[in-house]
């Protein structure tokens, strides 16, 4: 599907251009994933959350089911591009539609989905299929104006390195082509994952990426379309007691010796039987539950799982526009998220821990120190939202003295979170109060010593935590009269 989408536009579908292209998004794919597996960057593809890649999957499935309508329902004519207007095409086919097709496609679909239910342990679609290429041999389903699969061509597997279209084409494709690398790896991990925690075997997910970027090569290489690893045959291949790579091996085999030799024993499979399959099977996928779950547990993945649906529908056939939506969008939120870092007031609470004063109803530790929590890294993003807090907390009470930080939430710190510590500090200095720090961690003060502020601030800054800072900081926060 996403081959297809991303090669639409740029060849007609069918053509010898078109295949070159598609070969040729594939061979740019794999070296993705070749490239980041080698240089140990698979990180980069986590980029991807898991709201938006289900959002994704789920609107890629109804597509997926869409396009197979006109086949299992007879809906013959070329399609149309949008998604309105092909529906608007199958809904005037359907005026006069060819009966013995829907009868074969929804009786086989229905097949499907009974055999699955009550006889899970029967190879269902192998028996679907057999019986309806000799029922429609039988009653001459193809003779009575059906369509099927035909005479396939001969096939005369070879070897040869794939042909790269101009520069133009490449820069057009190479966005379709990291999202085609992002989506297969996903997929792949996802199943992965689950099966590396059912065996406890590790999964290297560098690795992973070295594979698929080479099946990917090897099948350019091959003249086909880009392979990926499936769901589905990992965890049957599970189920049955694989436990190396022979078995893949095996199932290649069959599947070769297939292709050599039941090819024209499928003349008289209808079109509408392999519609039937393909929804069964992808139809499937289609959870909109996860969309749901997005929402009630995160309003910023329900939106991100969301946009992504929507887009991805809206933009079809070029669905990468979805995948990339809800990954910029996604993105963009966690930068959001990043500039507004919880912060909090702190007060000493019964159990003998500094906690919110607002939620827990507590008082300031002292009448002229107040505590102010930081939740997040220090950086260019929200170094702006600390000089706030600082500026918030020095007014919190009357006559505030000493602002403390508690700083065990800063687990990082840049040259502009440092800039803003270092303007507080002036800022506070003219107000007559003090800026200290406690709970800071090693790679903040690796950071903080590299400069000079850290020597301004070092004698009230190396508390480990708030009771030991305040102890130390009291004399210092009472008024002169008082001392």
């Amino acid at each position: 599907m996403l081959t297809a989408a991303s090669v639409a536009p740029l060849a007609a579908m069918g053509s010898d251009a078109y295949l070159a292209l598609a070969i040729a998004i594939g061979l740019l794919a794999g070296l993705i994933q070749l490239g980041l597996g080698v240089l140990r960057q698979g990180w980069v593809l986590n980029l991807l959350s898991q709201p938006v890649f289900a959002a994704f999957i789920n609107a890629a499935a109804l597509l997926i089911c869409f396009s197979q309508l006109p086949a299992l329902l007879g809906a013959a004519g070329p399609r149309e591009p949008q998604l309105v207007d092909e529906a608007l095409r199958i809904l005037a086919q359907m005026a006069a539609p060819h009966l013995p097709t829907v009868a074969l496609g929804v009786g086989a679909l229905l097949a499907l989905i009974a055999l699955r239910r009550y006889v899970p342990r029967l190879p269902g679609v192998l028996a679907v299929v057999v019986a309806c290429t000799a029922l429609s041999a039988l009653t001459g389903f193809e003779a009575g104006g059906g369509t099927v699969i035909g005479d396939l061509p001969a096939l005369h597997p070879s070897l040869q390195i794939p042909t790269l279209p101009e520069w133009h084409l490449i820069a057009a494709m190479l966005p379709a082509a990291f999202v085609l690398a992002m989506v297969s790896f996903l997929e792949a991990a996802s199943s992965a994952k689950l099966i590396a925690e059912k065996t406890g075997e590790p999964w290297n997910e560098n690795q992973e990426l070295i594979g698929q970027g080479l099946a990917k090569l090897g099948a350019a290489a091959s003249g086909t379309l880009p392979t990926s690893a499936s769901f589905s045959r990992s965890a049957l291949n599970l189920a049955n007691g694989a436990r190396t790579g022979v078995a893949s091996l095996v199932s290649a085999l069959a599947v070769l010796l297939a292709a050599l030799a039941v090819g024209p024993w499928l003349h008289h499979l209808p079109l509408a039987v392999l519609a039937a399959v393909i929804l069964d099977a992808v139809g499937r996928l289609f959870q909109p539950a996860a969309l749901i779950r997005a929402w009630r547990i995160d309003a910023d993945d329900g939106l991100a799982a969301s946009a992504t649906f929507v887009a991805t529908l809206a933009f079809a056939p070029n669905i990468q526009n979805g995948i990339l939506t809800g990954l910029l969008l996604s993105l963009a939120l966690l930068i959001w998220r990043s500039m507004k870092p919880r912060i909090a007031l702190l007060g000493l609470h019964e159990d003998g821990t500094h906690r919110d004063l607002e939620r827990f109803g507590l008082p300031h530790p002292h009448p002229h120190l107040v505590v102010l929590r930081f939740d997040g890294p220090l950086h260019f993003v929200n170094a702006a939202r600390f000089r706030e807090a600082v500026n918030w907390a020095r007014t919190a009470q009357p006559d505030v003295r000493v602002v403390l930080v508690s700083a065990a939430g800063i687990n990082a710190i840049d040259a502009t979170g440092l800039d803003a510590v270092r303007r507080e500090v002036a800022n506070l200095a003219s107000h007559g109060q003090q800026l200290a720090f406690c709970g800071l961690k090693k790679q903040v003060i690796d950071v903080l010593e590299r400069d000079s502020l850290w020597a301004d601030i070092a004698p009230h800054a190396t508390y480990r935590h708030e009771r030991q800072a305040i102890d130390a900081l009291a004399p210092l926060a009472d008024p002169p009269e008082n001392l």
